[in-house]
Parts: structure tokens; C-alpha cells; sequence
């Protein structure tokens, strides 16, 4: 009875064996290989396996009820893949193979088995591309067109996604029928992208990127998700300065005009003062970004803060909470007693790499019914984050150092993100609290005991490669979810040299 049990399952992943294309350029960090099984497991020795039939040594990955088994693995996918270490539990069988390349275009197939006969859950078709379409524009061009086309008449319930994750990750577009994408889109790009009417029908999926500058030049990637298919395309934008000439020319316009236009002279004239810069180490819990002048400024006048970013997010607004950045919501502050004259320096609380930047803080007054600039000063902010190197050759560990600056209530929750928003490594009430953590840091992440107690928060990560070389940032929450401290720390790791398959082919049969 229980070998009918296992036919009939094995009978069952047969015939829901489907063949997948997965498209990736290579250079990407990783790229997921999907295989899920909505079967029975096995109840006796239950095993799944990633083989790849074109090598020699077949077998890319195996994990059975004991955990991973790679003592078979081809050397070429040592310490590049991984499973949810849940995966026997949960069905999701897919495949993580980290940074890509041509060498590993081919067909992949995932299989399950009870220790007997081996049966196919599904192929897929993995094709690595190094093709990639470079754009070059002006700096002050009205707009910039990223080309992504692909086959016409595509199902109405693809997803296609325009990101960046050259330096960090980025949400530039996102296109769906079925769902509402405006806010997942990052606040940089917000009413500055847009693509072509019904590019589901048309295949051309092209997105026009108004206004470039050079904070826009890098690599761009166009993901669509069809079906059960991923594909990928690169675009890479090069924004170019403009020509000093005609900046030159510009800014004798903008003199001819202030000559000419006495009255401007007023609006101007505590429009150029001197700035400030302020540098703080990460970890601290506030800084203050100073702004003062020497004249007295009205109750009624307006106060705001911006950064230096495209859209020159508002920072602070004086009683207009709502047009806040989110980004900054909660983390400011101005005593509304400083607006006598004539402090209006503002409070940042919890500062990291990313807050970075050049502010500007303004004063409007109004004059009847028309309100002029009365002031504009800049204050540039520099969040330092230490740095920790290791050498990619073998190193089982490296520590990301960080120490409590508060106290800790018993509810605190420590999360471990990375630069690009995964979760590294969660710690709340009891220290394997990891259903979040990202799949790359499964089984890689380790906290020492009573965090709370020691006030010693670091993180220890096994194995460093040079894709571990990141920005981490460590934050304490509170069980309300309000923060408590955060600070980052930098990983450098530096590369070692790496074999080729026959030097260690070789190495091994020596």
C-alpha cells in the first residue's frame, strides 16, 4: 500500500511538470530558479534535487530531510545556491544562484523523491544575457527613453517592473493592471517616469524618464513577469554634464536680469549666504542641522526644509505636516519658539548614509498678497559609517559591530537589514525569530545571547563573499514599532582569485 502511496505521488508531479524560461544579464546578484509543488511529501527520506544534464558532474544542488547535501555538488555552483531552509515543509523547491553568468545558461531540472526512482517537478530554461543597451543623454534634456520591448499581446495580468540596484534598490516604475503601484514606487522617481499607452499589447515597454540628471546615470532593469516566465533586460544611462558654455551663458541672462530688475535685488539679498557643513557617526540618535539669521521673521512666515535629492523632497514644512516626505516623517523637529528671531535650525532624528545630503533651508514672508524669499541657507550633512574588511578566501566569519546607545525595554525588537532593504536577521522575544530573513542569509546570521541584557547587538555572518560586501544597518524597535536607535555599519569584502573549472577539476584529480 504505502509504494501505491508513492506512485500516485510521483504520478502527480509528472504530470504537472511544466517547462519554465528564466531570463537574467549577467552581473545580477542572483537569480531565482521558481519550482513549487502543491504534492504530498514523502514521508520517508524525502528528497529534492537541481541537476543540470549538459555537465558531467550533474547535480547542482540536493537537499534532503537532514538538510543540504552537497558533497556531490560541481565545483562551478560551490557556495552559490540555496533553498528556504523550510522548503520540504512548504513545498517552494526554488533555486538561488548567485551572480550569474553566460557559463551558467542552460536547462535546469528541479526533482523529488522518496530515495527510489526520481521524478521531474519541473524544467527550466535559464538563459544569461550579457546584452545590455546603453543610452546617453544631455544634462537638462526634457527626457530620456530606456528601450524594453518584447514579444506583443502579452497576458493582462503581467506585472513588468523598471528597478536600479547599482547602488541601492530602486523602485523606478512599476506597471500592473492588478494591482495599485504608485506607492512602491521610490519618492526619487515619483512624476518623473512614465511608459507608452497599452504596452501589454504592443510588447514595447520603453520607459521615458523626464528631467535626467546625473544623480540618474546607472544601470537600469526591465523585469516582466509572464506567466510563469521571468525575464530581464539592461539598460544603462549615461547622463553627460552640460557644456560650461552654455551654463555661462545662462547665468549672464540671469545677471542682465537682476541689473535690470532693481527690485530683485531685494529678494536676493540674504538669498547667497555661507553654509554649514555637519558631520556625525552613525548611531547617533539625532543631529541638528543649524539655520540662523539676524533678522526678525513674522509668526506667519513660512519655514521649509529640502533636500538636494531631484525632486527636492520637502524635509519640513511649518504646519503642513502633510506635505512632509515620508521618508522623513517622524524624524524632524523645530521648536515653534525658535521662529523669534532668529533660530530655525531643525532636528533629524536617527540619521543614516542615506540622509547624506545638502538641505536648504528657506523662509518665505508674505508681502499682501504675495509672498517673497526672504532667505535661503544650505547645510550639508555627513553621516560617516565605519567600516569592516575581510578577504574573500575562506573566512568562516566576520562580525558587523553594534552596541546599544539606549536602554533596552524587554518587548525590543532587533532587525538586521542590508543597503538594499532585506532583512538580514531579525531578533524579538526569542533569537530565531527569522520567518522574514532574506533566503541569501539563511543559516549564515547569529546574534549573541541576551542582546538586551549586554546591550551587544552584533552580528555575526558566516562565510563572506565579495555579494556580502555592503551597508548594514542595525535598528531597535520598541512594541509600539517606534525606533529606538540605528546605526550601519559598512562590509567590505575583497575578492580572491578565482579557479577556473578545469584548474579545479584539476587541483582534485591531483
Amino acid at each position: 500500500m504505502k509504494m501505491f502511496v508513492v506512485f500516485v505521488i510521483l504520478l502527480h508531479v509528472s504530470q504537472h511538470a511544466l517547462a519554465l524560461v528564466v531570463e537574467v544579464n549577467e552581473g545580477e546578484d542572483y537569480v531565482l530558479l521558481p519550482c513549487q509543488y502543491s504534492g504530498i511529501i514523502p514521508e520517508t527520506n524525502p528528497t529534492v534535487t537541481w541537476t543540470r544534464n549538459d555537465l558531467d558532474l550533474k547535480s547542482v544542488h540536493l537537499r534532503g530531510e537532514g538538510g543540504d547535501d552537497l558533497t556531490g555538488q560541481n565545483q562551478r555552483y560551490s557556495r552559490r545556491t540555496s533553498m528556504r531552509s523550510d522548503a520540504l515543509d512548504t513545498g517552494d523547491f526554488s533555486l538561488s544562484l548567485r551572480t550569474p553568468t553566460k557559463t551558467d545558461s542552460s536547462n535546469y531540472s528541479c526533482s523529488i523523491s522518496d530515495g527510489g526512482e526520481e521524478r521531474r517537478v519541473i524544467d527550466i530554461q535559464l538563459k544569461v544575457k550579457d546584452q545590455q543597451v546603453t543610452v546617453k543623454v544631455v544634462e537638462g534634456s526634457q527626457s530620456a527613453i530606456l528601450p524594453c520591448k518584447t514579444t506583443a499581446d502579452l497576458s493582462q495580468d503581467a506585472t513588468v517592473e523598471w528597478t536600479r540596484s547599482d547602488v541601492d534598490f530602486m523602485l523606478v516604475h512599476v506597471y500592473s493592471k492588478t494591482r495599485n503601484t504608485i506607492r512602491e514606487q521610490d519618492g526619487f522617481y515619483r512624476v518623473r517616469t512614465m511608459m507608452n499607452e497599452d504596452p501589454l499589447r504592443t510588447g514595447d515597454l520603453s520607459l521615458t524618464l523626464k528631467y535626467p540628471t546625473d544623480g540618474d546615470s546607472g544601470g537600469y532593469v526591465c523585469t516582466i513577469y509572464r506567466d510563469k516566465d521571468i525575464l530581464r533586460q539592461k539598460v544603462v544611462l549615461q547622463v553627460k554634464e552640460r557644456s560650461w558654455a552654455k551654463v555661462l551663458v545662462a547665468l549672464l541672462v540671469l545677471l542682465v536680469l537682476i541689473v535690470v530688475s532693481g527690485g530683485l535685488l531685494y529678494h536676493f539679498r540674504h538669498y547667497f549666504m555661507s553654509g554649514y557643513k555637519v558631520v556625525v557617526d552613525s548611531g547617533v540618535e539625532s543631529v541638528k542641522l543649524p539655520c540662523k539669521i539676524r533678522v526678525h521673521v513674522p509668526k506667519d512666515a513660512k519655514v521649509e526644509w529640502t533636500d538636494n535629492s531631484i525632486s527636492n523632497r520637502k524635509v519640513y514644512v511649518s504646519d503642513q505636516v502633510e506635505e512632509q516626505d515620508q521618508v522623513y516623517r517622524d524624524r524632524t523637529e523645530m521648536k515653534r519658539k525658535l521662529l523669534k528671531p532668529g533660530d530655525l535650525s531643525l532636528t533629524l532624528k536617527y540619521p543614516t548614509d542615506k540622509d547624506s545630503n545638502t538641505y536648504t533651508c528657506s523662509v518665505c514672508i508674505r508681502e499682501g498678497n504675495q509672498s517673497s524669499m526672504k532667505m535661503k541657507k544650505e547645510v550639508e550633512l555627513i553621516v560617516k559609517v565605519p567600516q569592516v574588511e575581510v578577504v574573500d578566501s575562506g573566512v568562516e566569519s566576520v562580525q558587523l559591530p553594534c552596541k546599544a546607545t539606549v536602554n533596552l525595554p524587554e518587548d525590543a525588537k532587533v532587525e538586521w537589514t542590508d543597503s538594499s532593504h532585506r532583512k538580514v536577521h531579525i531578533w524579538q522575544n526569542r533569537p530565531d525569530n527569522l520567518e522574514e530573513q532574506f533566503e541569501f542569509y539563511k543559516n549564515r546570521t547569529q546574534m549573541k545571547n541576551n542582546p538586551l541584557t549586554t546591550g551587544d547587538l552584533s552580528l555575526t555572518l558566516t562565510y563572506p563573499t565579495d555579494w556580502d560586501g555592503k551597508t548594514y544597518t542595525c535598528t531597535v524597535y520598541n512594541g509600539q514599532g517606534n525606533t529606538l536607535m540605528k546605526k550601519q555599519v559598512e562590509l567590505k569584502v575583497r575578492g580572491k582569485v578565482e579557479l577556473t573549472d578545469q584548474q579545479q577539476f584539476g587541483n582534485r584529480s591531483a
